[in-house]
């Protein structure tokens, strides 16, 4: 099919790029993990234990978590660099390519970033003896691709609405910023006021850790493909919306 050409088309102008630099992507990846299970693992976590087990095990999947929505958003985002800087994204409106095969492109190379960052969160929790049982999950992998696709369409859509690079930073303000530290990465949202916990269960990185963690649900599975199909069809009117 032409459309799935057209996906394999963006998709392997943005593998050329990431290629280039994949060294200095890898490196830039392991960093927060590492900081975060130096800290939180090792650091607080030895004075911390949960009847499911130690809490570096609790924390990782919620670092897997919080790592494939920094990773996708952040990828996502260039694309305002070619719409205001590089002024490429005008090429690929004037090119015999559809809109959606675009935006699908973008998207699943913001998720393969992701998932390659997941490898290397994984590696660095086993040297530090964490137990990574919860990868055999039957919703692991499947969490991991619905994370990644919300969060970069998350960051596509704000690519396309938002005029300056510093106005993307007000996204990861009032959006990203709170997710992190209120959905479950770093402790049980069973511990929040109830009022907060309903907001917070309404969020899609709380269900992202709930699967990882705990395994497949039903609830939590709708709630991240609600959210995926929502947000991919955005962005495919935000940029449809750029050539009128």
């Amino acid at each position: 099919m032409r459309i799935l050409e057209d996906v394999q088309t963006v998709m392997w102008r943005d593998w050329i790029v990431l290629r280039r630099r994949l060294a200095k992507f890898i490196l830039s990846r392991m960093v927060t993990p590492i900081l975060y299970l130096v800290a939180f693992g090792w650091g607080l976590g030895r004075s911390i234990t949960l009847d499911s087990g130690t809490y570096l095990d609790f924390l990782v999947p919620g670092i897997i978590a919080l790592n494939t929505m920094n990773v996708s958003y952040m990828s996502a985002i260039t694309v305002h660099a070619e719409k205001i800087y590089h002024k490429s994204l005008e090429i690929y409106l004037a090119a015999p390519i559809e809109p959606t095969a675009f935006v699908a492109g973008k998207i699943l190379s913001a998720v393969i970033r992701a998932f390659i960052s997941t490898a290397l969160i994984l590696l660095t929790a086993a040297l530090f003896d964490a137990h990574l049982n919860f990868i055999f999950n039957a919703g692991f992998f499947v969490t991991i691709f619905l994370n990644s696709t919300i969060f970069a369409a998350v960051g596509f859509c704000a690519a396309m609405r938002v005029k300056t690079f510093e106005e993307l930073s007000q996204v990861n303000t009032y959006f990203l910023m709170p997710m992190s530290f209120l959905c479950g990465t770093f402790f049980s949202t069973s511990q929040l006021p109830d009022f907060v916990r309903f907001f917070v269960n309404l969020l899609p990185l709380t269900h992202a850790g709930e699967i990882l963690r705990n395994g497949i649900n039903a609830t939590s599975l709708m709630i991240l493909i609600l959210y995926a199909a929502v947000l991919i069809k955005l962005s495919c009117r935000e940029f449809k919306n750029l050539a009128k």
